[in-house]
């Protein structure tokens, strides 16, 4: 793989190439898909969607938009630290072609900047209680009438998948969605492959998978003008990633290691001593000692230490990154870059406790079960009113749910069984916490 390729500012629907030393310097096209994630209604979303807390109304506590706001900003520092050490290894990037440090900044923040845009509400446990609905649920149903892949993509929902779908669909008059550059697009997927096969090997972009069937074509167009190399031949998709999604994770594992712990602070989940204590063992090679204990207050030395380590690990990715970057551009690194860290011990203490102390705490888990079932019940109201069985076909109660939701009511002209219930659990996705809990309300006669 090569840079030139990789740092494409190609957008759907382009007939001529777009040359970077063109570009308009006081709106670059980088810098344009960050606006057209931030405007967006996909975006805004986010504000009530669960980061930690399901439907936490404490005020403090991260939302998926303060917490993609916060890894968008971590990955322009990590963008242009990078992008300025690449520019001196590689300077016909600067002298022929025009890029500059603030272009792979530019990029990685609007890839951060939407990196959770497709995740249901609730969590993760959204995406479980989709992908089980099909799996062991009323959804089996459909399963003789799909693909293989098809009805994986539906047992496996993947928020990554469906972000990419919600960033690329075409909608009536919108073509290509938000037609964002092709090396956000890239930088964006972390998992460039297909729902199947599942895992096929344990690298990092085989974790999970990256588009629906119902995106394959677009993303190989994307995959083929970034130049990404293939890790599979055949019916099978699959690619290596796009360098700068490996920073764009980087950043994600910076913010929610950090800032999750500091939630699980402040909400009285984790011991302030106790926690205090393992960010120190994170920082103690840069900790100011003096003005560390000048500091009078727990909320101070908090965030003191939290800024201090972020920009430590700021450091250690970028410098991880550049180390290994020929391995990258061959397709030959096949792991987070924190595995590669200095600082793995520590991190992985930080996780554990977060996992005993927030993850499955009884609050998340309560809330995270109301939320499977509610999400369930959604599913089978959108799916009986757009793919009736025969004793429902003339039922008022499926046309009036179809009328209450316009987003879904395009999707009556598919033939597709497949489109249609990819349809369904996109738009069941986009709903906020809020929003989910209001529309259960609704149909259950709960609401007047």
């Amino acid at each position: 793989m090569n840079w030139e390729q990789l740092l494409s500012l190609k957008r759907f629907g382009d007939t001529h190439k777009r040359l970077r030393k063109e570009q308009n310097e006081t709106r670059l096209g980088f810098e344009v898909d960050y606006d057209r994630i931030i405007f967006s209604s996909a975006f805004r979303s986010l504000q009530d969607k669960t980061q930690v807390i399901p439907l936490s109304k404490t005020d403090f506590v991260h939302t998926r938009l303060t917490h993609s706001l916060e890894v968008s900003v971590v990955g322009r520092s990590l963008g242009r630290l990078t992008g300025q050490k690449l520019l001196e290894k590689h300077p016909h990037l600067r002298d022929t072609f025009g890029y500059q440090m603030n272009d792979f900044g530019a990029i990685v923040a609007a890839a951060a900047l939407a990196h959770d845009i497709g995740n249901p509400p609730f969590g993760h446990s959204g995406e479980k209680a989709i992908g089980e609905y099909f799996s062991h649920g009323n959804g089996k149903r459909f399963k003789d009438q799909l693909s293989e892949k098809e009805f994986q993509d539906l047992v496996k929902f993947e928020g990554n998948a469906n972000g990419f779908k919600i960033l690329t669909e075409h909608r009536p008059g919108i073509e290509g969605g938000l037609r964002l550059s092709y090396a956000t697009l890239g930088a964006f997927t972390k998992y460039p492959k297909e729902s199947l096969p599942h895992k096929p090997s344990r690298n990092i972009e085989d974790k999970k998978f990256g588009f629906f069937q119902s995106e394959r074509d677009f993303f190989e167009e994307v995959a083929v003008e970034l130049g990404l190399k293939k890790t599979r031949e055949g019916k099978d998709i699959g690619y290596c990633r796009h360098p700068l999604a490996f920073l764009v994770e980087a950043a994600d594992d910076i913010c929610y290691t950090i800032i999750d712990f500091e939630d699980g602070i402040n909400l009285g989940l984790i011991d302030e001593d106790y926690a205090l204590e393992y960010l120190i063992k994170l920082v103690k090679d840069n900790i100011n000692t003096s003005k560390y204990n000048g500091l009078t207050n727990t909320a101070d030395r908090l965030a003191y230490l939290r800024s201090l380590a972020i920009n430590t690990l700021i450091g250690e990715a970028a410098e991880i990154f550049l180390k290994n970057e020929d391995a990258i551009l061959k397709g030959e690194f096949h792991e987070s870059l924190f595995d590669k860290s200095s600082y793995e011990a520590q991190i992985k203490d930080i996780i554990k406790i977060s996992i005993e102390k927030i993850y499955q705490s009884e609050e998340v888990i309560s809330k995270e079960i109301a939320g499977y079932r509610m999400l369930s019940y959604l599913l089978d109201i959108y799916t009986k009113a757009l793919l009736p069985e025969n004793n429902d076909e003339d039922s008022n109660f499926t046309k009036l749910v179809l009328k209450s939701v316009p987003q879904l009511q395009h999707l009556q002209n598919n033939d597709s069984v497949y489109e249609k219930l990819i349809g369904i659990c996109s738009y069941t996705a986009s709903l906020t916490d809020g929003m989910t809990v209001a529309s259960v309300k609704k149909y259950k006669g709960q609401s007047l």
